[in-house]
């Protein structure tokens, strides 16, 4: 599905347009509607790439770079961020500009399905809310299961819809009702949060997302779920 209704429009152009539209305002609501469990997630990541002592680490989908300053903490490690979203790009530059990071996070204008780097390039490859929003989903993950090294490990933060009859019921209360209210009065973009809304409810969440990682050549994958099954951490390896 697309943020707006223009069929002529490709979803990777209406992607881009959607960031550019809500870069200033994205942070803060993230926070509400995450409740500001997004922090939480990050250290979790953070966590998880920590342990293969990884030296070159890809954010794809990176925004305003809040998972690539969380993994720029690993020692020696140096990370590389790429969004289509120039505007979410400058919010996170002016980040990494305040916390004087300039040497260990660098960041780019990039395509997801068509990353410009050779292959087996990175260690570690860290997606946060972004997987949804390709055009192509199997060939960004092509993508990053290219430039990844053997044994290098993907990390993937995305929604998912709750297993949880009762939980489900309240999941999608809040997702339909509460969600388009947020961007109703923080955002001149309404379209976005209800695409936002409507994509995570579409997305191919938990055992059949993991199927698809598994198509494509990852091996080991787990599933973490987190807020009651609300989002999940996905972690698979080349």
């Amino acid at each position: 599905m697309k943020p707006y209704n223009n069929k002529n429009s490709p979803k990777k152009s209406q992607i881009r347009t959607m960031f550019n539209s809500i870069s200033g305002e994205y942070d803060f609501l993230n926070k509400l509607m995450t409740f500001g469990s997004d922090t939480i997630w990050r250290k979790k990541i953070y966590e998880i790439a920590k342990k293969s002592d990884p030296k070159k680490i890809l954010d794809i989908a990176t925004g305003t770079a809040d998972i690539a300053l969380e993994l720029s903490n690993i020692q020696n490690a140096q990370v590389v961020g790429i969004d289509i979203s120039e505007k979410m790009l400058k919010v996170g530059e002016e980040k990494i500009s305040k916390k004087r990071l300039m040497s260990k996070i660098h960041l780019q204008i990039g395509d997801a399905e068509n990353i410009d780097y050779p292959d087996k390039y990175f260690d570690i490859i860290s997606i946060g809310f972004g997987v949804r929003n390709f055009e192509n989903l199997r060939i960004g993950l092509k993508e990053a299961f290219r430039v990844l090294k053997k044994n290098g490990k993907i990390i993937i933060l995305e929604t998912s819809v709750p297993k949880n009859i009762i939980v489900r019921f309240f999941y999608k209360i809040f997702t339909r009702i509460f969600i388009p209210t947020l961007g109703k009065f923080f955002s001149e973009d309404k379209a976005a949060y209800s695409y936002l809304q409507k994509s995570a409810e579409k997305f191919p969440s938990g055992e059949d997302f993991v199927l698809i990682l598994q198509t494509i050549g990852f091996k080991n994958a787990n599933i973490q779920e987190q807020l009651f099954g609300a989002t999940s951490i996905y972690t698979a390896e080349k």
